[in-house]
């Protein structure tokens, strides 16, 4: 293979130029083969995301600090879903679980921040299978239009982030000096990550009241693959597309999409992993604060309700501040990438605990 970058959008789709420079500038370092990016991609620090990266060379800074984030989905049974009751019972997921209560091995005895969300774009959403796409495939996952569904999308926590760390102090951007100590540490990380998604899904089903079932869907956006020819594949908000069901994330006030992956060699293997930002923070607080108020950003356009207690996140994260869900599904559709299996609609989206509207 040549050195090559190929971005899977299209000439509609909103995608910056400085993410488009940062994939030209990832694929000229040394061992780099090619460069993948998605209909989500958008800038990163240092490198893109949304992105796609196979090289003969391991480069940490390529996965980034939240290794294992990702995107789990899990069945719900609940006799009555009220958004504005369900909203006031979610529990405090930036409070720690006792480790001693975890009943499964916790990777690398990393006992910090266990079942515990984070901050950034990451969610917990009890949501609606609002419309069946394909009927094969929903089946297949057992879905039906009106199933209630559990989103969570979080990572490692601090425990990538000081892994990274660790090779950045002494290696900056540069390639794992011990590739096998760095993948080691990693996949204790991307493990962690999903461990960590399962017990939010069962402190959240616990304190509504629901019965939440084993995860149809968990896969990680964050990580880097060994393929079968020693090359690395790093992935930094891209997701797995090799046969498998990714959920693809909106935003708490649009559609999110569940769909089947079927990439190739040249999107190396890989699909979308949200809407993608189109916005950074400051410009998405600066302009929410102009249009909106705190009130309205807490009831969203589809009549959902989001649980936040920080104001700025609120602005930040706001609907506006990412793109077109559906046209990344578009792209993704139509470069032969995926095909959707059904869309979700959000009722409560969680992003950190409004202690102060509790009851």
């Amino acid at each position: 293979m040549s050195l090559s970058v190929t971005v899977f959008a299209s000439s509609s789709s909103w995608i910056e130029s400085d993410a488009v420079g940062q994939c030209h500038q990832v694929a000229v370092l040394d061992g780099m083969l090619h460069v993948a990016g998605m209909p989500d991609l958008h800038p990163g620090k240092g490198a893109p995301i949304g992105a796609a990266m196979l090289s003969r060379v391991l480069y940490p800074f390529l996965v980034g600090s939240d290794i294992g984030c990702g995107i789990a989905v899990f069945p719900v049974r609940l006799k009555r879903a009220v958004p504005e009751r369900l909203a006031a019972r979610f529990p405090d997921l930036d409070r720690a679980v006792d480790p001693a209560e975890v009943d499964e091995e916790i990777p690398a005895g990393h006992t910090e921040s266990l079942g515990t969300v984070g901050r950034g774009n990451h969610f917990v959403e009890l949501a609606r299978v609002d419309a069946v796409l394909d009927h094969v495939h929903a089946e297949r996952a057992g879905l039906t239009k009106g199933d209630l569904v559990l989103i969570v999308h979080s990572g490692s926590r601090g425990f990538g982030e000081g892994i990274l760390r660790a090779h950045t102090a002494e290696h900056g951007a540069g390639p794992a000096a011990d590739p096998a100590a760095y993948l080691a540490a990693h996949d204790d990380a991307v493990r962690w990550g999903s461990l960590n998604r399962r017990l939010m899904a069962a402190r959240v089903g616990d304190a509504i009241g629901a019965e939440v079932g084993e995860a149809i869907v968990d896969e990680c956006h964050n990580l880097v693959e060994v393929l079968d020819d020693q090359t690395y594949l790093h992935r930094k908000g891209a997701a797995r597309g090799d046969g498998r069901d990714v959920l693809i994330a909106g935003t708490r006030g649009t559609h999110s999409f569940l769909v089947a992956a079927h990439a190739g060699a040249e999107a190396n293997w890989s699909v979308a992993h949200g809407a993608g930002r189109k916005m950074s923070r400051a410009d998405a607080l600066a302009r929410g604060k102009a249009k909106h108020t705190v009130e309205e950003l807490r009831r969203t356009p589809v009549g959902s309700l989001v649980v936040c207690g920080d104001r700025q996140l609120l602005f930040e994260e706001a609907p506006t501040a990412y793109k077109k869900i559906e046209r990344v599904i578009d792209d993704l559709v139509d470069f032969g990438l995926a095909t959707p299996i059904v869309s979700t609609v959000p009722l409560v989206t969680y992003k950190t605990a409004d202690k102060g509207r509790r009851r």
